[in-house]
């Protein structure tokens, strides 16, 4: 399989990519700087010069030409304001769907959030706005046609990769590592059943394979 990763160089993006290249599939990272290059070369991904924010339709298109599938992992990250949520975790997802649209990307894996299925219609600050990003690219997605898998992860933490979790539609609060979300975007890449799928995910006992194939 041919996948490109918008967020190649995130905390997410970027374990996913190994996961994906030592599997045997080639593997893009979409990447907004040069200097992330040899991370991405160092675990057998591809680097592809991509912004999202900035960048014409038909340069992002072009980044994800040839591919099976694209992976949107990308977000505007802690500490940025609202009006990012809504260029980035929205307006960048909607481009990488119209990219995929226009080079026949069949396949697209969206890294949304616990709580995107119900945004407060208004408020709620920073956050506030993230959940209706995210709730609007989702919809986007769901609406575009394209053989979609969401992923919404609970509270994401940096320890080391479980390899169990729990998959649902409503979960309720907890958390899960960031390896285990690579591993869980890696596995529904590979099951044809995880198609036309949203599910919240956290930490839990269920192995990776087990519960995708159980969607």
């Amino acid at each position: 399989m041919d996948v490109a990763i918008a967020g190649g160089h995130g905390k997410i993006g970027l374990q996913l990519g190994a996961l994906l290249a030592a599997r045997g599939d080639r593997v893009r990272g979409l990447i907004r700087k040069p200097e992330q290059e040899g991370d991405l070369r160092a675990v057998g991904v591809e680097p592809v010069l991509c912004d999202l924010e900035s960048d014409a339709g038909a340069e992002v298109a072009a980044a994800v030409r040839g591919a099976d599938a694209v992976v949107f992992a990308a977000g505007a990250g802690p500490g940025s304001g609202a009006e990012r949520k809504r260029t980035m975790d929205l307006d960048g997802a909607v481009k990488l769907i119209e990219a995929a649209q226009a080079e026949g990307v069949g396949r697209y894996a969206m890294v949304s959030s616990m709580g995107a299925g119900d945004p407060p219609a208004e408020g709620g600050g920073v956050f506030g706005e993230y959940l209706r990003a995210k709730a609007g690219a989702d919809r986007a997605l769901v609406a575009s046609g394209l053989a979609q898998t969401i992923v919404r992860p609970g509270s994401l933490t940096d320890e080391a990769a479980t390899g169990r979790v729990r998959i649902g539609e409503s979960l309720g609060r907890g958390e899960v590592p960031r390896a285990d979300v690579a591993a869980v975007l890696a596995a529904v890449l590979a099951a044809p059943n995880a198609v036309g799928k949203t599910f919240e995910l956290l930490s839990g006992e269920t192995p990776v394979e087990e519960a995708v194939a159980a969607l």
